[in-house]
């Protein structure tokens, strides 16, 4: 017994070395793929604002640079030269996004909800007649009419949220997530007399938080990008959005430029085309970064483990 003792240790020491050794390996190949990652979505990020700090005839001759090899905030001081109309396309947007994104919530989770509840007799036929939605519509034409001449939404800000408000992804999303969701919750909150809009409302939501903020910031990402909707419905300068704000500056450049010269500015260089493009990047993608931190505790799965006891 006492003789293969030394060897049964030493048989048994060696898979934890090389266990030990794999698990390092792996935590080492994790960390440096995460940072390469990290730099990866960085790098960008740093080009953009440093293309829109550098001259423009340096751009021109010598292109994009990680630092300004000539510093300066031209871009910056011509696009903030009527800072009010920046600012109220800033409130209009936000309005917006706080907006569209409460309320698009609420109903694309509400409606699957009710597509995820079996004891709803209809629920196949409304998920086809969704699902049909996405393969055919009725045209870009059909639709603006609609939206003019019948609803009357024309230079209204709510035309800037009825369109985006519900969205067939999102349903499916979130009926594939509910449908997780243990039936004896629902079941044993009925025993205690509870309604389905108390369902939804105090079990269904709380635990479909990873899924709500998912799609919360899907949705605002889509309400703070769109352009699109301004384009075709909104005229009156005072409902312009940023996006659209920001892509009439870049589409009338000479407008622009005969704007400086009517205000009595001297124009002695070249209006900055390529670090106007840029810096209007950074203020039109840095307020919405901040909406992520938010959201982030929320991708958690799980949330029902251990909700139902056998």
């Amino acid at each position: 017994m006492s003789a293969h003792a030394p060897a049964a240790a030493t048989g048994t020491g060696r898979p934890k070395k090389i266990r030990h050794l794999d698990r390092t390996l792996f935590s080492a190949i994790g960390y440096v793929s995460l940072i390469f990652l990290s730099v990866a979505c960085v790098l960008p990020f740093i080009l953009i604002l440093s293309s829109s700090l550098t001259k423009e005839s340096v751009i021109v001759l010598k292109g994009f640079q990680f630092w300004p090899s000539v510093f300066s905030t031209e871009a910056y001081r011509i696009l903030f030269k009527y800072p009010d109309q920046i600012i109220n396309a800033y409130l209009v947007t936000i309005a917006v996004t706080a907006i569209g994104t409460l309320f698009g919530l609420f109903l694309n989770s509400m409606t699957a909800y009710c597509l995820s509840r079996k004891d709803f007799k209809w629920r196949n036929q409304f998920s086809f007649f969704f699902f049909f939605t996405t393969l055919f519509n009725g045209g870009l034409v059909p639709w603006y009419l609609l939206m003019t001449n019948y609803l009357h939404l024309k230079d209204r800000m709510i035309v800037l949220i009825v369109p985006l408000l519900l969205n067939v992804f999102y349903i499916i999303v979130l009926k594939s997530f509910m449908n997780g969701i243990p039936e004896a919750i629902t079941e044993s909150a009925k025993i205690d007399g509870a309604g389905d809009f108390l369902i939804y409302r105090k079990l269904i939501l709380p635990l479909a938080k990873p899924a709500l903020a998912t799609i919360g910031l899907l949705l605002a990402l889509a309400y703070w990008n769109d352009w699109y909707n301004a384009l075709l419905f909104v005229s009156n300068d005072k409902l312009m959005p940023l996006q659209y704000y920001l892509y009439k500056m870049l589409g009338n450049m000479d407008g622009m430029r005969k704007a400086m010269m009517g205000s009595g500015a001297v124009v002695t260089t070249s209006l900055p085309t390529e670090g106007l493009k840029m810096a209007m990047t950074i203020v039109a993608c840095g307020p919405i970064l901040l909406a992520y931190p938010f959201v982030q505790k929320y991708f958690v799965t799980g949330l029902t483990i251990g909700a139902v006891k056998g």
